[in-house]
């Protein structure tokens, strides 16, 4: 099982966590909403729970929980600017559907 980041996306974590003063990186998960059925979770990590797994990439950690890790598998984060907008891009392997809006998935 792994999660992977590109190095624009470490790089624009790191800059954030440089801003904020503390962290260890970043929290992904997945919680149940939105049309589809699922959306991403993305929060700066403190710590490290007994059950997180953690990958690192580029000196950037991603904590992941047990139970969205199933849904996560494979998956890389990315971060990508398109004109005025700028955020984060999932390339999760596991999504069959996601809705009109972009906000939920299902697997």
């Amino acid at each position: 099982m792994s999660i992977t980041m590109t190095e624009r996306a470490a790089d624009h974590v790191r800059s954030y966590i440089e801003k904020r003063g503390k962290g260890i990186g970043l929290r992904l998960a997945v919680r149940t909403t939105g049309c589809s059925g699922m959306a991403y979770v993305l929060e700066f990590a403190d710590e490290v729970a007994a059950n997180d797994e953690v990958f690192e990439h580029n000196d950037i950690k991603v904590v992941v929980d047990q139970k969205s890790l199933a849904y996560l598998d494979g998956t890389e984060l990315d971060f990508a600017k398109e004109g005025l907008n700028e955020g984060f891009k999932f390339n999760n392997p596991n999504v069959k559907d996601e809705c009109g809006c972009g906000e939920s998935f299902n697997v």
